[in-house]
Parts: structure tokens; C-alpha cells; sequence
């Protein structure tokens, strides 16, 4: 590394925007160690990704936090459209009735539901508008879309020859949140849902844990995220659901973040809904099918993953700017050869390809102080910075900040910027993920015994209160009094069932024999 700036000019720019009675503080306030929910709402404020609105629990999802949903969408899509699913859109409205046809989804889902009972507005003696037009059956915004799918798709589904069907929605979904945070849980979020249709219950349990591995290989590869993958227990499965399979993301607070589910529905719907085809042998028999999904929860998980007390970091592959260029003009009488120098670099990055797609490369040219234009940008957690100025041109040098390292910045030979710019993305891909990977083998444990679990998970320091627990793997019987008794008295749950849960063992509540090891952990 070759070196063009003083120490001094290093440090200044951070301790010019954050000094403080001598002390140089990080970019966001509190710190993860001081108030981690707290630090969570000012990183997605500094970064700018998303703000509330006027209506209660809805976000506005700013440019640069649309900009990470759509780079998550496009991954996604493509990975569904690979595997041969088709994109449609369905209704947002749901009669009321279409829901009471499944018991035990209309229960899960009936607290959360946005209902519209009249079609207009009419203004009253005052001049006040008041809801006319009332509707012969409540509409409910659609929390899922099982229901009114699993209508249309009766009509569509005649033959063995109509199957499989394998459909997908990008879509926006209402659940009236109690108690909402940007990203993890609002009245209103973004997802796709996917919907399908088997022949037999082995196809339709294939493509849900087809589904499970798509969604464990995007969260690691794409968001860095390391995921656990396995099974809900009963109590956690999807409402309606035989069975759910999940991924499980250990977030910087230590807890666990259900990051995408999958679900055998086996034939509840389609006996609901009336999904009945012909059979090769002439029987009328009916679908096995299949939902699963992921939404903008996603960004929170990220968010969460990777950001530190100076902002957000955003891995390189769903960055909506892969590199930015800070131009560093000094002077009036170089400021114009030093853009053109920008540009024809901007021109020589976006020559190169990470990803599969072409580099994302802005150049920032705003007439603002470089300390407030670089730590925005720090702030944003896009992956590179390059600064230029007078001297890098002399010297044939950019000035180089990887997100993935804090604040700290070095010059980089131009040429070699150029032709190791991909290696530079990937290596900070794969450091995001060892990173974090090594964060949750660090704070997993295994537990054998009922006293050291309430140990682990019961905060021990009163000056940290939250600083305790992670995922604890136990053996357990499977009775679910005992998952009933650690929400009661933990606040913890049973994330899954692991894949291979492990050797059989002995429950550690009743001393009876378990078929393997469960993750506990406090979540989202």
C-alpha cells in the first residue's frame, strides 16, 4: 500500500466532525454496547433508509434502503425463475369468508387483521367526512395470501397435467403490529410469497426444502448472514401449516432472527379452498401444497449482522452503490482536472464486473466539507470509498476506505485499484460473513442441565443488564409444557429443530429421553 496523505489529514476528518471535549466518539450515539435498540433506530435514521410516517407502524423506505430491497428482490427473483417459478399478482383485498375457511389460520391471524367494511366517503351536516357505502362482506387487507390463492388456484388446477404449479408474488402484506420497529416488524412490509401445488405430499415437502436451501444460500451469500436451518416446533409452525422449516440468524445483541420460513400446508388448503385435480389413474383427489416467504425483515437482520457504532455496513452484493468517489478540490484552479480524473476512473471501475453485473460506481461531487461527505457515506455502509485530490494525481494514487475495516483509509497504486477493485468486493464479502460466523460460534453453547440454561440466559451484570445469553443447544422431549414454561419465565423460545439435531440424549426438564438437540434463544 502506498501511502499519499499525511497522518494528520487522516485523523482529521473524523475528529473535525466528532470531537468533543477532546475525545474523538464514533458516528452513532448510543453505541451497540450502550443501548443496542436504541443504536439500531440511529443507524437506519444516519443511513437513511427508512423513517415512520403519519400513519402508525408504516415506514417510507428511503432511496438507498430501496435500493438494498431491490438487490434482494433481483437476486431472488432470479434464483425462483431458475428453479421454475412463475411471478403473478393477486388481490390485496380478502372476503372475510375466505378466511374462516382454514380454523387455524383464521386464528393465528385474526388479531393482526386490517379490515375495510365501507366502499366510500360521504360528508356529514358539519362538512366532516364519514364512512358511507358500507360493504355486504369485510374486505381484510391481505395479511397472507393463502386463501384467496388457494381460490383461484381451484380454477386453474383441473388435471395431474396442471402440476405442478409453482407460482410467486412480489407483494406488500398488512399485520397490525403492536408494538413496531423499521424493518423488523411494521403494520405494512414488503415480501414475496411463494405458492405451489404437488401431485403428492414427497413433491410438495421436495420444494419446501428446496425453498429452505434457496433462502439459506441467499442470507449467507448475498447477505454474509449466517443462518441455522430446521424445523418449528407445533407451536411455532405457520398457522394451518403440518409443518414449517425456517432459517435462524444470530443478530450482535445475541438474539435470533427468523429470517425466512418455509411450509408444508399438506392438503388443509386445497380441502379449504377445494384445489382437487385429476389423477393419472382418473381419481379426483386433491393438491399437497406449499408457501414460503421473505420480506424487507431482511434489511433488519443485515442491519443488525453487520453494522457497528459508526453505521451501517452493507455487504457488496446487495449494495445499491458498490464504490463512491469523494474528489478532493482544494483549490479552484484544480478542481476540474480532478473531476475529469474521477471520471475516467468511475468509467475504468464500472469496467470491471462483481457479481455478475457490472460495478456500481457514484461520484460525489456535492459542494460539502470532505469530512460531512465522507462520514455520510460511512454512514451508509457502501462498501468502497476512493478520495481524489491534487496530490493522488501526481502520484498516480486513489485513496482507498473499506467499510468492512471502520474508518480506516490507505492509498492504493491507480492501477492496482483498478484491476483488484472485484477482489477487493469479494474479500470484503467473505470478511462480513467470517465475521459473523465466528460471532455465532462464539456465543453458542451447549447446555445439559435445566439450572445452567436459567443461568445463561438471566443477566448476571447489573451495570449490562442485556449483555447475556445466545443460542443455547439442549436436549429436550418434545413435551410442550416445557417450551411453555421457558417463554414464561425467559422470555426464550425453541427456534428449531435443527436438520441433524444430534445424538439422542436426556431431557434436561424431565429427565425423560429426547431425540436430539433443539436451539433456545431470546428473538426479534
Amino acid at each position: 500500500m502506498i501511502s499519499c496523505f499525511s497522518q494528520s489529514r487522516t485523523e482529521s476528518v473524523k475528529s473535525d466532525i466528532f470531537k468533543i471535549m477532546g475525545k474523538v466518539r464514533n458516528a452513532i450515539s448510543p453505541t451497540r454496547e450502550e443501548d443496542y435498540p436504541e443504536w439500531y433506530q440511529q443507524v437506519v435514521k444516519a443511513a437513511d433508509l427508512a423513517e415512520n410516517t403519519p400513519v402508525r407502524g408504516c415506514m417510507v423506505i428511503k432511496p438507498w434502503g430501496y435500493g438494498i430491497w431491490e438487490n434482494i428482490r433481483d437476486s431472488l427473483d432470479g434464483m425462483f425463475k431458475e428453479t421454475g417459478h412463475k411471478n403473478a399478482y393477486f388481490p390485496l383485498f380478502i372476503p372475510k369468508s375466505f378466511l374462516q375457511r382454514e380454523a387455524e389460520h383464521v386464528d393465528g391471524f385474526a388479531k393482526e387483521c386490517a379490515v375495510v367494511t365501507h366502499s366510500r366517503l360521504e360528508a356529514d351536516a358539519d362538512g366532516i367526512l364519514q364512512p358511507a357505502g358500507e360493504l355486504d362482506e369485510p374486505l381484510i387487507v391481505r395479511p397472507t395470501s393463502e386463501t384467496i390463492i388457494g381460490d383461484l388456484f381451484a380454477r386453474w388446477v383441473q388435471s395431474y397435467r396442471d402440476l405442478p404449479l409453482l407460482i410467486n408474488q412480489w407483494a406488500n402484506v398488512v399485520r397490525w403490529e403492536m408494538r413496531p420497529r423499521l424493518f423488523l416488524r411494521t403494520a405494512e412490509f414488503l415480501w414475496q410469497e411463494g405458492h405451489t401445488v404437488h401431485a403428492t405430499p414427497e413433491e410438495a415437502m421436495d420444494e419446501t426444502r428446496l425453498i429452505l436451501k434457496l433462502y439459506a444460500d441467499f442470507a449467507e451469500n448475498w447477505l454474509a448472514m449466517p443462518v441455522l436451518c430446521g424445523e418449528k416446533t407445533e407451536s411455532e409452525r405457520f398457522p394451518g401449516a403440518e409443518c414449517t422449516l425456517c432459517i435462524e440468524a444470530m443478530m450482535q445483541d445475541r438474539k435470533a432472527l427468523q429470517a425466512g420460513t418455509s411450509h408444508f400446508l399438506g392438503q388443509n388448503f386445497s380441502k379449504a379452498c377445494g384445489i382437487k385435480f385429476q389423477s393419472e389413474q382418473g381419481r379426483e383427489e386433491f393438491g399437497w401444497t406449499t408457501s414460503w416467504g421473505v420480506s424487507t425483515r431482511l434489511i433488519g437482520g443485515m442491519i443488525m449482522t453487520h453494522a457497528d457504532d459508526d453505521g451501517l455496513v452493507v455487504p457488496p452484493k446487495v449494495a445499491p452503490t458498490h464504490v463512491v468517489i469523494l474528489p478532493v478540490t482544494p483549490k479552484e484552479e484544480t478542481r476540474e482536472q480532478v473531476l475529469q480524473s474521477c471520471r475516467e476512473l468511475a468509467e475504468q471501475v464500472r469496467s470491471q464486473d462483481f457479481a455478475g453485473s457490472a460495478i456500481r460506481v457514484e461520484i460525489d461531487d456535492r459542494d460539502l466539507r470532505g469530512g460531512e461527505k465522507y462520514w455520510g457515506w460511512v454512514k451508509k455502509g457502501i462498501p468502497l470509498t476512493l478520495e481524489i485530490g491534487p496530490r493522488d494525481l501526481e502520484n498516480g494514487t486513489v485513496f482507498v476506505g473499506r467499510r468492512d475495516q471502520g474508518s480506516k483509509r490507505e492509498g492504493m497504486e491507480r492501477e492496482a485499484l483498478v484491476n483488484g477493485v472485484r477482489s477487493l468486493l469479494e474479500d470484503m464479502q467473505k470478511n462480513l460473513f467470517d465475521r459473523a460466523l465466528a460471532f455465532r460460534e462464539e456465543n453458542t453453547v451447549t447446555i445439559d442441565s435445566k439450572d445452567d440454561l436459567y443461568a445463561y440466559f438471566t443477566p448476571g451484570n447489573p451495570s449490562k443488564p442485556e449483555i447475556h445469553g445466545g443460542f443455547a443447544l439442549v436436549h429436550w422431549d418434545r413435551d410442550p409444557q416445557w417450551e411453555e414454561q421457558l417463554k414464561s419465565d425467559l422470555k426464550v423460545t425453541v427456534r428449531c429443530i435443527p436438520e441433524e439435531p444430534g445424538e439422542t440424549g436426556t431431557c434436561i426438564f424431565s429427565g425423560n429421553e429426547s431425540p436430539g438437540r433443539v436451539v433456545l434463544a431470546k428473538s426479534y
